[in-house]
C-alpha cells in the first residue's frame, strides 16, 4: 500500500486520444455546415464579370503596356 499508483499516458493512447479529438472535431464542422443553393442562372454564369471600359481595367492595360521603341 505504500507505492503510488502513476497516472502516464502512453505514446499510442496518447496517438489514440488525439486521432479521436481530430475526428470529433472533423464530424462536428462537417455537420455544421449547411450546402447553399446556387443562387446564379446559366445565363448569369456565362456573362461577362468586368467592364471593358472600366478604371481599373485602363489603368491595367496603360501600365503594363509595353515601351516604345
Amino acid at each position: 500500500m505504500a507505492e503510488r499508483l502513476k497516472a502516464t499516458i502512453g505514446r499510442r493512447q496518447l496517438l489514440r486520444t488525439g486521432m479521436l479529438g481530430f475526428i470529433a472535431t472533423a464530424t462536428g464542422a462537417l455537420e455544421s455546415g449547411t450546402a447553399a443553393a446556387d443562387t446564379e442562372t446559366r445565363d448569369g454564369k456565362r456573362r461577362a464579370r468586368f467592364q471593358a471600359n472600366a478604371a481599373e481595367v485602363q489603368t491595367f492595360y496603360r501600365v503594363n503596356r509595353y515601351p516604345k521603341r
